[in-house]
């Protein structure tokens, strides 16, 4: 079992291996790397380097109380590509994970990368404030999420599901796959699903987004319920200069799941012409 340490903590991650260039995907809250079976076999049979790996107090990870913040998740992701001497990556940060790719850029800067994607992410700032109106998520909404994990962990979370996977009403994956999501979440230590909560719901990337020079692709669910495009997906692509934009349509919030042809037809198209010429 592949395993680095971040912090004194022990994180589990996956590599394709090979000599092609990498992809490191992150994963979404209340999920694990495993969430990426619909991408890995794409990316890898065009000849990447794929990395998943599972968030701390996630999927196969260690389980710390504390550690949440995007602070520490950022070094989280910096220690993975340190330890594996990662150069040209293309960062993937579906949702959640879309904060660590802003916030890491933030933070360590652009010197390993070669491009980044946010898909379905929740930058540039969910929370509505007085700076930032066009936030999507009042303070309210997130407290009465970390109120219902905390109450009530598998009954929200069996609420919560099925809205990741749908459009409007409409369930656009089987019944087998939201059990399997669920199956993911259920390692989770109960502080991690609860804590990551204010991370994403209250963590400001703007000025961590201003920060991207290397090549960007916002690619996101035009019917995502969950991270609305209106006040995340649009608002990244607004805000990195030059960035490309691919809205599929009809697609929810799991739209790696659900629409995975098309989200990996996107993604492979914007490897190919980031990547070009290196």
């Amino acid at each position: 079992m592949p395993e680095l340490t971040s912090h004194d903590l022990t994180l589990h991650y996956e590599d394709t291996g090979g000599d092609g260039r990498p992809v490191v995907l992150i994963h979404g809250w209340p999920l694990s790397g495993a969430s990426w079976a619909h991408q890995v076999p794409a990316l890898s049979g065009a000849g990447y380097r794929v990395i998943t790996y599972d968030r701390r107090g996630f999927g196969e990870s260690e389980k710390p109380e504390t550690g949440y913040d995007y602070d520490t998740l950022a070094a989280d992701l910096d220690a993975l590509l340190t330890e594996l001497d990662l150069e040209q990556v293309t960062l993937v940060g579906f949702s959640m994970g879309g904060g660590e790719v802003a916030r890491y850029v933030g933070r360590y800067g652009e010197q390993r990368l070669a491009s980044v994607v946010f898909a379905g992410a929740v930058p540039p700032y969910l929370l509505k404030t007085d700076d930032n109106p066009e936030g999507g998520l009042g303070d309210d909404d997130a407290h009465g999420m970390e109120q219902g994990v905390a109450s009530d962990r598998t009954g929200f979370l069996e609420g919560f599901m099925p809205a990741f996977f749908s459009a409007g009403e409409e369930l656009k994956v089987s019944e087998e796959q939201v059990q399997e999501a669920l199956a993911m979440a259920e390692p989770a230590r109960d502080e991690a699903v609860l804590l990551c909560i204010g991370s994403f719901a209250r963590t400001d990337f703007r000025e961590d987004l201003a920060e991207i020079r290397v090549p960007a692709l916002v690619l996101h669910g035009g019917s995502d319920g969950i991270v609305p495009f209106e006040v995340s997906g649009r608002r990244t692509h607004e805000s990195v200069a030059g960035s490309s934009l691919v809205v599929i349509d009809g697609g929810p919030h799991g739209f790696n799941v659900s629409h995975a042809d098309e989200f990996n037809t996107a993604l492979l198209d914007f490897l190919a012409t980031s990547t070009s010429g290196d």
